[in-house]
């Protein structure tokens, strides 16, 4: 199977053929299973792939398979081949595994919706793109999984394309992207021009020679080009503002998107180039700043969202930026061990918004909420242990991968206490709004008002009908919705022991399965780097994040539970701050004002009135103005009368000897 596995490219783009093509004559359920056999199909393929590759000895943990020969003009080359390798295996699971039991959630979530079909070939279409990206063995095939991707988003996003929001929402994501886009591309020239290759191996053993560059030089040009691509995929300042918009799609929509494909394309790209990254270390600490920032700068706006999905689309945002600072510390294996369990405990929180969002009939703001706890066992308990994961709860999956950051990002050389300081912050913060929620929506006064209209999802019921469905309580819904949220709950819990850290094992298993996928990385171990005997201080920075996220737990507890004036007090008390993070920090309207409005009005002034109407248009109508008073004088020559003709004879002829004689 291991020499086979690009076959599971083919499944979920067979599903979203069938679906897309034949699916309108089918019935639902059918649609449905022929989307979630495909993408289980590959998920039992990736599998059985990952198993048989972990038989081998590390250094046969490798394998490339080439399909067809793509490009081959002059010296460029490029093949449609791709990479199992420990990694790339990693990724696979993830996003066949989460994307089938996003894909089965969806079946009953999305019943009875327009476009069921429609949806569910784009669902597929997107699980063939992020394959392609994760599985490919050089940048140009990555990158054309990188474009897929986000046609795939934008489809998604856009799917109720009759509302005005999703639209422009879908606009937002595409538009945002491709500047990122621009970036990866002229990386990816630049990177062809110095190492007359794209593929990965290639590229790597050549850059293997070389050691960090000391100034800015064109592997940081290189890896800079690179990020720059990544904080659009994976939402990083300045290029983050699409993916709180990206709510505008079904709720699965977002889960998938958030959780195990789109978001984490750039973190896994800079995971995959970190033989390039670690020789170039002013982009690294570019990385790591920008991440520090958008983790902050996101969880700070998330305390003070009150839709449901915003306060998780911000957190998400967030926590990519300890993706990335793990990345711009080199802990390149932290980031990946926490883009994995972070795509277990997101996935469940967004699957489980999703089911309060269907019991309150499409209602999403949290203040008409609580109580729910009482209504919704199932959701709150399994949305409960996300929140004991996300929040850094000791021993669930969320606690192993973020303290290893935080560690990394202390005791790297790449890194600093001051690093640390913002990142164990922002793990306070996280706990804070994460219980907030839980509080708000679960517990509490009962403060229920049952969506009548909401700005995403609501097209089932009508008429009387649709005023019973409104005046029903909450209740719970199908297995079909529930039993994705119970298997990723336990993935939420355990998800985490695959990298234990040396306090707690004599080996960090995710880290010695990894290790081939780094090989080429530059090996500060090597230069004389390392940690030491450190167990005590990595005890007591992780016990000093855990008690940073009992203070989270604290406040909330106390603002939403205790004392529920109190955050109105604190809000009315500090009203410049709260509004600024309830407003997103403006950074719409600074886009806007720097960039949109300007663009607007040179567009409609300059491009359109001046360039377009007054000289393009004025010289093709200047033209044919011309040409109709040439053809009225010619005109008023054709008389009918011979003497007419024979007076323009003669005139003529004058006019030929007069010419002739004076010339």
């Amino acid at each position: 199977m291991l020499d086979s596995f690009p076959i599971l490219l083919l499944f979920p783009l067979l599903g979203a053929a069938i679906c897309g093509l034949a699916g309108k004559r089918l019935p639902e359920r059918a649609v449905g299973a022929i989307a979630c056999s495909a993408v289980f199909a590959s998920f039992l393929v990736a599998a059985a792939s990952f198993f048989e590759l972990l038989g081998l000895s590390p250094e046969q943990r490798v394998r490339v398979v080439e399909a067809f020969t793509w490009i081959q003009a002059g010296d460029f080359a490029s093949s449609a081949s791709f990479l199992f390798d420990p990694l790339s295996s990693l990724m696979i699971l993830v996003v066949t595994g989460v994307g089938f039991l996003i894909h089965l959630y969806s079946m009953g979530y999305m019943q009875g919706e327009d476009g069921y079909y429609r949806y569910f070939a784009y669902l597929n279409l997107f699980i063939f793109m992020m394959s392609v990206l994760v599985l490919a063995d050089n940048y140009l095939l990555m990158f054309v999984g990188w474009e897929g991707v986000g046609l795939c988003s934008y489809l998604l996003i856009g799917y109720y394309f009759k509302e005005r929001f999703a639209g422009d929402a879908a606009k937002k994501a595409f538009i945002v992207n491709r500047i990122g886009d621009f970036g990866f591309l002229l990386g990816m020239f630049l990177l062809f021009s110095e190492f007359g290759t794209l593929a990965y191996l290639d590229v790597f053993e050549s850059v293997s020679a070389l050691s960090p560059e000391s100034g800015f030089g064109v592997l940081s040009l290189i890896t800079l080009l690179f990020f720059v691509g990544a904080t659009g995929k994976s939402a990083q300042i300045p290029l983050f503002t699409w993916l709180p918009d990206a709510m505008a799609g079904p709720t699965p929509v977002s889960a998938l998107i958030h959780a195990a494909t789109m978001v984490t394309a750039g973190v896994y790209m800079i995971a995959r180039s970190s033989a390039l990254y670690s020789r170039a270390p002013d982009t690294l600490l570019i990385v790591a700043v920008v991440a520090l920032a958008t983790a902050l700068l996101s969880a700070l706006i998330a305390v003070a969202q009150r839709d449901i999905k915003k306060v998780l689309a911000y957190s998400t945002v967030s926590q990519l930026g300890y993706m990335f600072l793990a990345c711009g510390v080199g802990a390149y294996t932290a980031g990946i061990f926490h883009l994995m369990t972070h795509a277990f405990f997101k996935a469940l929180l967004f699957l489980g918004s999703g089911s309060v969002i269907l019991a309150m009939h499409h209602q999403q703001d949290l203040f008409k909420m609580g109580g729910l706890r009482k209504y919704l066992p199932w959701t709150w308990a399994t949305m409960g242990i996300a929140t004991l994961a996300i929040a850094g709860f000791p021993f669930l999956s969320g606690f192993f991968s973020k303290d290893e950051i935080l560690w990394e990002a202390f005791s790297s050389p790449y890194g600093g206490p001051a690093f640390y300081a913002v990142g164990a912050l922002v793990a306070g913060l996280t706990s804070f709004y994460m219980f907030r929620l839980m509080f708000l929506c679960f517990h509490g006064s009962e403060r229920i008002e049952m969506g009548e209209h909401h700005g995403d999802d609501d097209h089932h019921a009508q008429g009387p009908e649709k005023q019973a469905h409104h005046d029903a309580k909450p209740k719970e819904p199908g297995m079909v919705v529930l039993l994705p949220l119970v298997l990723l709950a336990v993935l939420s819990f355990i998800g985490g022991w695959v990298g234990l850290p040396p306090w707690l094992a004599e080996t960090n298993q995710l880290h010695h399965f990894l290790e081939p996928s780094f090989q080429y990385k530059y090996s500060l171990a090597a230069a004389g780097e390392h940690h030491g005997d450190h167990t005590a201080m990595e005890l007591t920075l992780a016990g000093l994040a855990v008690a940073l996220g009992l203070v989270g737990f604290l406040v909330a507890y106390w603002s939403y539970i205790r004392d529920p004036e109190l955050p109105q007090r604190v809000s009315t008390r500090f009203a410049g701050a709260y509004q600024l993070m309830r407003n997103k920090f403006l950074v719409d309207e600074l886009y806007d004002a720097l960039f949109v409005h300007p663009l607007q009005w040179i567009s409609r002034n300059i491009l359109w009135r001046l360039m377009d109407a007054s000289i393009i248009d004025g010289l093709v109508n200047g033209t044919a103005a011309l040409v109709q008073i040439f053809s009225q004088m010619a005109r008023r020559m054709q008389t009918g009368y011979v003497r007419s003709y024979a007076a323009w004879v003669l005139f003529g002829t004058v006019l030929i000897f007069v010419f002739y004689f004076t010339s």
